[in-house]
């Protein structure tokens, strides 16, 4: 398993409701969210937020479907039973492409497990001793907590191993390692998104921008300065120029930066998933 470590400093994606609207079958919508998610994950990604587009259309099924979908692939498969229960969204889950990230350890036998290291789990049962949970081995470990309801994730550090193995709950701020995204679902369109949350540097992407390599410079030195990022993107039928006239709002008023990360495209349009991929893979050489 790889150790690479977290970013410093959060690192947010937007993607809108709608992305998934234009394929009718949920084996292709299911396929597409997969590819957000690998790409999320291959960026190291801390919170793929799923806003909302079209304001004149109740947009919450597309919302959970793209949550649920992404929340499944972050979540170790040794808790994906006992977690989510049959879904129709889930369909196809079977088809998602695994993240293979820290949190997903392919090592499932208490003697390949080390002390002091972490493992997400899920509690499965309040004992004497405390409350046990699962982590993907032969045995569920113990934990001293009593109080934590059941079948509710957390992240724990093992403790000790032998007869009695345990773990102790962990915090975030503890672990180094890249511990996978989170999905956050939002009623709000865009530019509120933007004013409610504490960004520090808003990045939106589009064919209208800038070509990226004319404000390389200037976008580096601001990349590396902020502590919390949020990089935009539009939808399939529209893209974030349209997006925020429809609040009556200029792109420029909302991001810091709008941006063309693929000019010349040889093609009409750029799929969300496809933008993703190229714009996050640029940024990551800042």
């Amino acid at each position: 398993m790889i150790n690479v470590l977290k970013r410093q400093n959060g690192f947010s994606i937007a993607i809108p409701a709608s992305f998934v609207s234009d394929v009718p079958h949920l084996r292709e919508k299911t396929f597409r969210i997969g590819l957000v998610g690998r790409a999320a994950a291959i960026f190291r990604v801390d919170e793929i937020i799923v806003y909302p587009d079209q304001p004149k259309t109740d947009q919450r099924r597309d919302s959970n479907l793209v949550a649920v979908i992404l929340s499944y692939m972050e979540t170790p498969q040794y808790l994906r039973k006992r977690l989510f229960k049959i879904r129709p969204e889930l369909q196809y889950a079977g088809a998602l492409p695994p993240l293979r990230t820290p949190h997903h350890p392919t090592a499932d036998k208490i003697e390949n497990l080390a002390v002091g290291e972490y493992r997400e789990g899920a509690t499965v049962a309040r004992v004497r001793e405390g409350t046990l949970v699962d982590i993907g081995v032969e045995q569920p470990l113990i934990m001293e907590e009593r109080k934590l309801p059941l079948n509710k994730r957390v992240t724990v550090k093992v403790a000790k191993l032998g007869k009695k193995p345990s773990a102790v709950l962990a915090k975030p701020e503890e672990i180094r390692q890249y511990w996978g995204y989170k999905v956050t679902v939002v009623d709000v369109p865009l530019g509120q998104l933007t004013k409610t949350r504490r960004f520090d540097l808003i990045i939106a992407t589009s064919r209208r921008g800038t070509p990226l390599s004319t404000v390389a410079d200037e976008l580096r030195g601001r990349w590396r300065a902020s502590r919390n990022k949020l990089v935009a993107f539009g939808a399939p039928t529209q893209g974030l120029y349209e997006i925020a006239a429809q609040e009556k709002l200029k792109l420029e008023t909302i991001a810091d930066f709008i941006v063309n990360t693929i000019p010349n495209q040889g093609t009409e349009t750029v799929r969300t998933e496809e933008a993703l991929c190229v714009t996050l893979s640029i940024l990551n050489l800042f």
